[in-house]
């Protein structure tokens, strides 16, 4: 989801490559061209985050050395999988994903599920959604896909009124102004959350809520991961369609997936929030060709 993918990217190698463990030459992706070592390139924002060493660490176990790159913001990881920079990301729902590929035209694909991740209004002048005023500004991503829900939660919360009751298409350009209580602007998600001080409310993605200072139970309002309507909302690892098959990757799915350490410590870095799901791979890949129907209708 990003230009000038190289310039802005850090690589934050998390398992060294142990003698023994890393022979054979690498092909441009990173992947291992021989021998029996397997070496895969991740993608994602928030690396730091201490459950990504848990991860590398029980994926070497199983002979696959994990190198996780990470991203300051959600538009570079889908365009350095396309190129194929990485071997696969795990950052986004699979709303974000379908835009990126019908906007790009390309056709990464989903593997493996990991978690819903609420969406949340914050703000530092108010503690509760009653005390925001008519005419008080509040901050969105600006992003289609999390713009969108951003709106919904805002709509939910009666801050907002869309026209047409709302979809995971809305814009700006969807609020019956006059119907509404708040302005509505639009960042870069990474700036909601430094907007704070300038704004009466921002809605955060998760990444970047512990970033500014806030805990998630701070949050006025957000929406319901548990919601059935929530599927397309479902974060995913992603791979380029040739490699959707990969053992490997399948087998860093079911690592995630399965280790209980892993597990806890996605749920610490959410505040408790995430909702942990394994939805099959053939749900996921549904629901994105839904979306991705509903996109290029859209355009």
């Amino acid at each position: 989801m990003k230009k000038k993918l190289l310039a802005a990217l850090a690589v934050l190698p998390l398992v060294a490559l142990l003698a023994g463990c890393s022979g054979g030459a690498a092909d441009a992706s990173g992947s291992a061209a021989s021998g029996d070592d397997k070496v895969v390139k991740i993608g994602v924002v928030g690396a730091s985050d201490p459950y990504w060493a848990v991860y590398t660490k029980a994926a070497a176990a199983e002979g696959i050395t994990v190198e996780v790159v990470d991203f300051a913001v959600f538009e570079q990881p889908n365009p350095a999988l396309s190129a194929g920079e990485l071997d696969l990301n795990q950052f986004q729902h699979i709303v974000y994903l379908a835009d990126y590929n019908v906007s790009s035209k390309q056709d990464l694909v989903p593997i493996g599920a990991t978690a819903i991740y609420p969406l949340g209004l914050y703000s530092t002048k108010h503690k509760k959604v009653s005390e925001i005023k008519k005419g008080d500004t509040i901050a969105v991503p600006n992003d289609a896909s999390n713009l969108a829900r951003a709106l919904l939660v805002l709509q939910s919360a009666k801050l907002v009124t869309l026209k047409d009751g709302g979809t995971i298409f809305s814009t700006l350009d969807d609020i019956d102004t006059g119907k509404s209580k708040v302005t509505v602007t639009a960042l870069e998600a990474s700036l909601t959350a430094t907007s704070l001080p300038d704004v009466d409310g921002a809605v955060i993605n998760n990444d970047f809520v512990e970033k500014a200072g806030l805990k998630f139970s701070d949050a006025l309002a957000q929406d319901d991961p548990a919601d059935p309507n929530s599927l397309p909302y479902v974060n995913v690892f992603a791979a380029r369609a040739e490699d959707k098959d990969n053992p490997t990757y399948q087998k860093l799915v079911k690592i995630y997936q399965t280790t209980k350490a892993v597990q806890d410590g996605v749920l610490e870095v959410s505040g408790g929030s995430a909702e942990l799901v394994q939805t099959p791979v053939a749900d996921l890949v549904s629901s994105l060709a839904k979306v991705e129907k509903d996109t290029k209708a859209q355009k």
